[in-house]
């Protein structure tokens, strides 16, 4: 996410000041207790770096480590964030009656009460709160559309290791329904600094057990299933009995895909029973992400157990969505770009035919495939930057010019199918897969079958994601500079490979238009460069991480055979190791085996 705002918390004030306006301010007893441990006990160094600074607002809301002080994530900070957006809807929206919020929330530790917080703040301002308990990311965009609401909350931390949580802000127009983007986080964010003291009625409830909202109504499944529902009978989907295991991942997916398969008499459903409730500890994986390695084991074992084929996951808030197979007795998983385009081809098939012009998106580190089947398909394809505050904002753009736009994508698992909500939904595309498996079946093809003749019409396309950590800001920073600063005849190439076009969307530069300026609105705080080759026909880009320290590198070389492109993109690797990372930033650090789209493995 990019944070904006100012991160001091008036930095001429004391330690013990601060210290003092904590215990002034916050009433939740455990967070009140760290501070006064911490304080009894002289640490002064963890005071500081608890109390100095603030967590940051931005466009996914806040997202940190649970654990008392301003710069992490617990009640006071939840309630500052809800107060300073609830403040901010309310003067946007100043002429609305009877405003609504909605607010969702996920099964991990804390998050019933930061919802209860967040819920006070807005009822507060007068909101009637439409608060949905435990449920999947997904519903909070749909209910915002579908209540006439003008914000949605989400309290998770989605795949994040077990000791994070974050409230996400998922939306803030009513017409809109999708995620907030700039520069809107940044008023948001000044808003927030202006409502820092907790109001009197902030802490309502915060001594009972289950921290009930001031106003809490169910979410009715049969509402969000009937918009999934009418969205699958226009893409033609079947309903063969298809037998898969299915884990949530200890998350919050399985109430409502067991409510799926039992309204649309999907048998074939098999749960992992160790992951299947709600578990903020996560007790049977150490990364609830179904793209790490070792999340689909259990699985892996219980398809294994049952002579299944299929998998598919969902992650903890059931956002994202993932697949794996058994092909030639080992598992396949596929990666994002994969999925996407298998989503893609199964929906551009069966879509009813319409007078509008149709339009896919995919972001700028998502594989080019779909932009080559919407140049031999004949449809409007549109690259975004990362996330779906972009892709959902421009979907949104692109019908208002008269466009629909039924699908997007991003490599990180995400999907996002605009008849049901504007942000992406790993429930919705579980069902839309399970669709188009059925319709593969009859024609005698696997999910990988498939694929594999997708890559014969538009070209065999073969990705390495993967990411350098890097030991601080600084040394991210100072990459990048060295970089930008290379004499012009270390621009010309990266390795072997001759540079044909030169992206930098931190500066604005793109030396493949025109005028030298992106089409994607180039961001100053963030830093990301991509580089084509026709050697290879290989793109790859280099960017940083605006969550985690790392700085992530996603190759892609399209060809017609898949050995040459598997080759292709562990060159790429190498050389922008030995020409850029070595020479520029040798503290970061990398894996030393790391696996190609198709399931290669380059070992360094």
């Amino acid at each position: 996410m990019g944070d904006v705002g100012d991160s001091s918390l008036l930095p001429q004030e004391t330690l013990s000041a601060l210290v003092q306006r904590w215990l002034d301010w916050d009433r939740d007893p455990e967070t009140r207790e760290e501070i006064i441990q911490l304080r009894d006990a002289n640490n002064e160094a963890e005071l500081e770096k608890r109390l100095r600074h603030r967590i940051q607002f931005g466009t996914a809301g806040l997202r940190g480590r649970m654990q008392a002080g301003f710069s992490s994530m617990n009640s006071l900070t939840v309630i500052q964030a809800s107060q300073g957006l609830a403040r901010f809807i309310k003067s946007t929206y100043r002429g609305r009656k009877e405003p609504a919020a909605v607010i969702g929330r996920d099964g991990r530790h804390n998050s019933a009460k930061f919802a209860s917080l967040t819920a006070n703040a807005f009822k507060a301002e007068g909101f009637e709160v439409l608060f949905n308990d435990m449920c999947p990311t997904p519903l909070v965009p749909y209910r915002i559309l579908a209540d006439d609401a003008i914000v949605g909350v989400m309290i998770t931390a989605s795949h994040n290791p077990a000791a994070d949580n974050g409230i996400y802000s998922v939306s803030i127009y009513l017409a809109n329904g999708a995620q907030i983007n700039s520069p809107i986080d940044a008023q948001i964010a000044d808003s927030i600094q202006q409502s820092l003291e907790p109001w009197s009625t902030a802490w309502d409830g915060i001594g009972e057990p289950k921290c009930p909202a001031p106003s809490e109504v169910k979410f009715p499944m049969e509402s969000y299933f009937n918009a999934v529902h009418k969205f699958l009978v226009s893409i033609q989907a079947g309903s063969q009995p298809i037998p898969f295991v299915y884990t949530p991942l200890h998350g919050v997916g399985y109430s409502m895909m067991d409510y799926f398969c039992k309204e649309l008499r999907l048998t074939g459903i098999v749960t992992v029973s160790e992951q299947r409730d709600p578990d903020p500890d996560f007790s049977t994986v150490k990364f609830p992400n179904p793209e790490e390695a070792g999340a689909l084991d259990l699985a892996m074992k219980t398809a294994d157990s049952k002579s299944i084929d299929l998998i598919i996951a969902n992650d903890p808030d059931a956002d994202r969505f993932a697949v794996a197979q058994k092909v030639d007795g080992m598992w396949f998983k596929f990666t994002g770009d994969q999925v996407g385009v298998l989503l893609a081809s199964y929906i551009l098939k069966y879509l009813p035919k319409s007078t509008k012009e149709l339009a896919m998106l995919s972001t700028a580190v998502s594989t080019g495939m779909l932009a080559r089947m919407a140049e031999v398909e004949k449809f409007h394809f549109q690259e975004t930057l990362t996330g779906f505050k972009w892709l959902g904002n421009v979907a949104r753009d692109l019908e208002c010019k008269g466009y629909t736009v039924p699908f997007a994508f991003e490599e990180a698992l995400g999907y996002m199918f605009t008849p049901v909500c504007y942000d992406k939904d790993g429930l919705t595309a579980a069902m839309v897969f399970l669709a188009a498996k059925s319709s593969w079946w009859m024609e005698g093809l696997t999910p990988y079958a498939k694929l594999q003749q997708l890559y014969e019409k538009y070209g065999y396309h073969e990705n390495l994601n993967t990411y350098f950590v890097s030991p601080d800001v600084s040394t991210t920073t100072r990459l990048f500079e060295a970089i930008r600063s290379q004499p012009e005849e270390k621009r010309e190439a990266v390795g072997p490979f001759p540079i044909s076009r030169w992206r930098d969307m931190t500066k604005g530069f793109d030396s493949g238009t025109p005028d030298n300026v992106p089409l994607l609105p180039a961001d100053k705080t963030s830093q990301m460069i991509t580089v084509w080759s026709e050697r290879g026909n290989i793109r790859f880009t280099l960017r940083g991480s605006g969550t985690e320290p790392k700085v992530k590198l996603y190759i892609e070389s399209c060809s017609e055979s898949k050995d040459e492109a598997i080759k292709s993109v562990c060159e790429v690797f190498s050389a922008v190791l030995e020409s850029w990372i070595r020479p520029s930033a040798p503290g970061m650090t990398f894996a030393s085996k790391m696996t190609t789209s198709s399931g290669y493995t380059l070992a360094l």
